[in-house]
């Protein structure tokens, strides 16, 4: 049974198609390599972006791109997902350059690394179990919104021919699959754009407008900073915040490829996988990162990519290009990613979710989990804070509901020797429902016997054990007898455990 469930367990995970079979197959490893080269030339201006965020020089985003990629293709827990330099990562250690210098922002980086490794090895990653299915519809909604608004700079106050180049890119990359899937839409949507500017001479932004691409590889390094507490003090606050704020974006992106791709991934080998990656990413002079939705999106959805190949790939060739032929890289139009960065916006939202029969359909507690969390995540750009309020939001709904489970029924004996009235109490009983159930005894009418039957309830907590201890001293005030009877053993040991110990007024 033993070697059984552990079989089960290891098919589980088992990418479908394998790393081995694509290498065998030659139509899907060129799918994988041309996704991988897609994902490179998505990648390039965004590591240049969030390095201008971080405040560091572009080539320690574009490092921190290839050393997480092609890190993460080894030892990551969702094939095909994309790893590299992030915005929300950008965002909570800017301080550290700004504040402290790039040997306390590698560092950081590093020390954020260490903390995620650690966080795996205790379990973190099963905590996704708890992130409800509307908080994820709005993380994906919000995400589907920040990358669309993240194109509209390279979308106002530019040349006219910019918006007849992304017209032709978004053609290009709707119609291209429906002739054939064997090239990536977007890569003939690049090529083509890339081409007619060239050879018709467009005056029109490139990539090689967005930053200095760099001309030597990374070297390995340490940080000069003294080993000591003051130290620590200094970079763990903001580690601990990389560290959760990278695992959250990279376990929900890894749950929403699952569903994509109707598979499973090792959420624990995931984090684990995540924490490595950055100590590599700080060892090389990067500025970390998490898992990419936006690339992933063109990786699996708009490209078709499955294995850890197109990962790896898309390391490798980020380094090719901006090292080997950054040159031919640079006369890229931007107007070509906008276009497909567009198309991976329309493809990453959920529009079944907002259709009218859908919101109709939907508890409106569900609606207002979806729409707190793509308001925060929009509002913020930080889909760590969006996730947490939508989880916290669904907490209380969820609380408020099930308080109102709680019912009890009275009814009078007249043939006990002493009159008797007997409460039923059914439904799980924690701190919201308990509160009511103060209300329902009729402490005054009631005879000078009581009997509370619990066989259809469940005692969650202390809150319920106070509530039941006041119940049973205010009868006691009026010099009633109560009997409680019929909990469950788990129920029964927890009053036994707390009653009268809680202070509840004797």
């Amino acid at each position: 049974m033993a070697i059984a469930q552990k079989s089960t367990a290891t098919n589980r995970y088992r990418a479908e198609p394998s790393v081995m079979t694509a290498l065998r197959t030659p139509r899907l490893l060129t799918r994988e390599v041309l996704a991988g080269l897609v994902v490179a030339m998505a990648l390039i201006p965004e590591a240049i972006a969030f390095s201008i965020i971080a405040g560091v020089d572009p080539r320690v985003g574009l490092f921190s791109s290839f050393v997480m990629a092609v890190t993460i293709a080894f030892v990551g827990g969702r094939p095909a997902m994309i790893t590299a330099a992030t915005g929300a990562v950008a965002l909570v250690i800017a301080p550290v350059a700004r504040d402290y210098g790039m040997d306390y922002f590698i560092a950081t980086v590093m020390l954020a690394g260490v903390f995620q490794i650690v966080l795996s090895l205790i379990g973190v990653a099963k905590l996704m179990r708890f992130i409800p299915r509307s908080v994820m519809v709005g993380f994906v909604n919000a995400l589907a919104i920040l990358i669309f608004s993240a194109q509209l700079p390279q979308l106002l106050d530019v040349p006219f021919m910019v918006y007849p180049l992304v017209a032709a890119g978004l053609i290009i990359t709707i119609v291209m699959p429906r002739i054939t899937k064997v090239i990536p839409a977007p890569l003939v949507a690049i090529v083509v754009l890339t081409v007619a500017t060239v050879v018709i001479a467009i005056n029109v932004p490139t990539i090689g407008d967005q930053g200095e691409l760099p001309q030597s590889l990374p070297e390995l390094l340490l940080p000069n900073i003294p080993l000591s507490w003051e130290t620590f003090t200094i970079v763990a606050p903001y580690a601990l915040g990389m560290a959760l704020v990278g695992i959250l974006e990279s376990l929900m992106t890894a749950k929403f490829v699952d569903e994509i791709t109707d598979t499973h991934s090792n959420k624990t080998r995931e984090t684990w996988g995540q924490g490595v990656a950055n100590v590599m990413s700080g060892l090389f002079g990067g500025m970390g990162g998490c898992a990419m939705i936006g690339q992933t999106m063109i990786n699996v959805k708009a490209s078709g990519a499955r294995t850890r190949i197109s990962t790896f790939l898309a390391g490798v060739f980020l380094l090719v290009l901006v090292l080997g032929l950054g040159d031919v890289l640079a006369v890229v139009p931007m107007a070509a990613l906008v276009a497909v960065m567009i198309i991976v916006s329309y493809l990453t939202f959920d529009w079944h979710s907002i259709r009218l029969s859908t919101l109709k359909r939907m508890p409106k507690s569900e609606t207002t989990v979806m729409v707190a969390t793509v308001t925060v995540i929009v509002l913020t750009h930080n889909l760590a804070i969006g996730v947490v309020v939508g989880v916290i939001v669904a907490m209380v709904a969820f609380a408020r509901r099930v308080a109102h489970l709680a019912t009890v029924e009275r009814s009078l004996s007249v043939d006990e020797p002493v009159p008797t009235a007997f409460y039923t109490v059914t439904g799980a009983l924690f701190f919201a429902s308990s509160n009511d159930l103060m209300t329902q005894f009729e402490y005054v009418d009631d005879p000078d016997r009581i009997v509370i039957d619990m066989s259809n309830s469940h005692i969650w907590d202390a809150s319920t054990v106070a509530t039941l201890d006041a119940i049973t001293y205010k009868y006691e005030r009026h010099g009633k007898r109560v009997v409680i009877e019929g909990l469950n053993e788990a129920s029964h040991n927890l009053h036994a455990r707390l009653a009268g110990n809680l202070g509840g007024g004797h």
